[in-house]
């Protein structure tokens, strides 16, 4: 009896910490649930005809491809327009839900009773705050692949040219510390790199500048160059070597018929990288920001700059539409179904064309990338507690 007693007393004790949803909560999520779901199908069923559907019939009778290879394109699709449309469905499911709960008067006998509207509006941030985690888990793990398999299955289906790699005029250049002639070091250009063509194994008419020691010092020209992934350096064939003296006069000049250096792989890596930052994760986007980096590409890596910060708080969103559909929700007048539609439809068009705005200015450096990527979370954030402060 007394072991039974104790195993119930520690049961207890360790579920204490666990959170228990009130009535009220559990009220309030489930009348969130059936708006959301169906604003997942509605929403989805929307962007995907508008941005894929009416393509792909124009695909299958204009350019010949086959049905089935629309359908696949069309299943790889269907990740990415549905991302889009989880931060949609949380407000018009959080209008939607608060606007009949004040039409009905409930939320005016639960603040009646002592529930304030802060208090209200919590169990929709917390369902907010598990689409968002959704929405991230969308983003990193399925979307830029599902995204890559489309655009692949599309290419080769219309027999275009293969895109996975640059195949011509790859320029790479590499930075470090140059050991200058009081003995400290700078930071400066180390090796320049180009190949004129590279076909996706083989690099064809390469050039290689040596700076290491502060001015140049060697040219290497080679017709061809292979990386060999097993000793980690390049097999140049066919070229010479021309040493250079401090005079700028050449010193000599070496050929060979075949030549391992130990070169960076760098130059393969960004002859390889060519896909979208829709089609690339968070550490896709780094690696490129940083190859991106070493050759100078500035336009290029203020682009992902910015897309790398977006990668972060667009599924944020989620939260930002949670509150400003609750907050519009409990407001004394009530929405309908058709006018919480048609509202939640303005608002995302605002929303989406302040941060296409702001993505704008960050890429023209007029905004800092993380002020490019949170400014339209923070005024979208801003302007639903003004309205919740209004509607207490």
């Amino acid at each position: 009896m007394a072991t039974t007693q104790t195993r119930q007393k520690v049961n207890n004790v360790s579920l204490d910490w666990l959170p228990r949803l009130s009535i009220m909560d559990r009220y309030l999520t489930t009348q969130m649930l059936t708006p959301f779901l169906f604003g997942v199908g509605a929403f989805s069923s929307v962007i995907l005809a508008i941005g894929s559907l009416f393509e792909l019939i124009r695909l299958i009778t204009d350019a010949g491809l086959s049905v089935w290879t629309a359908l696949q394109i069309f299943g790889y699709q269907i990740p990415g327009f549905m991302v889009y449309s989880f931060p949609m469905s949380m407000l018009l499911s959080t209008l939607l839900s608060y606007s009949r709960m004040s039409g009905d008067g409930e939320t005016t006998a639960l603040r009646s009773c002592g529930v304030s509207a802060y208090r209200l509006v919590l169990p929709a941030i917390v369902l907010s705050l598990f689409v968002t985690g959704m929405t991230y888990v969308f983003n990193e793990a399925i979307v830029p692949a599902a995204n890559w398999q489309s655009r692949s299955t599309l290419r080769a289906a219309l027999n275009q040219e293969n895109v996975q790699f640059k195949n011509q005029d790859i320029f790479y250049q590499q930075y470090g510390e140059i050991e200058q002639e009081d003995g400290t070091t700078k930071q400066g250009l180390i090796r320049s790199f180009y190949a004129r063509s590279f076909d996706g194994k083989e690099m064809r008419g390469l050039t290689v500048l040596d700076f290491s020691q502060g001015q140049l010092q060697q040219i290497l020209a080679a017709e061809s160059a292979v990386w060999l992934p097993d000793q980690n350096v390049w097999r140049f064939n066919n070229g010479t070597t021309y040493l250079i003296g401090t005079d700028g006069n050449y010193r000599s000049i070496l050929r060979f018929d075949d030549q391992d250096l130990q070169l960076p792989r760098a130059p393969l890596d960004l002859a390889q990288e060519q896909r979208s930052a829709e089609e690339m994760n968070i550490a896709d986007i780094r690696r490129n920001i940083e190859l991106l980096r070493q050759s100078g590409n500035n336009k290029e890596i203020r682009k992902l700059e910015v897309r790398l910060e977006q990668k972060y708080a667009l599924p944020f969103i989620c939260v930002v539409f949670a509150v400003v559909g609750a907050s519009l929700g409990m407001r004394p007048q009530r929405t309908g179904a058709a006018i919480g539609f048609g509202l939640s439809v303005l608002i995302i068009f605002g929303y989406y064309l302040l941060l296409f705005i702001c993505g704008a200015l960050g890429q023209v450096e007029f905004l800092s990338p993380i002020a490019a990527a949170w400014l339209p979370n923070l005024i979208g954030i801003t302007a639903g507690l003004v309205i919740l402060t209004r509607v207490t």
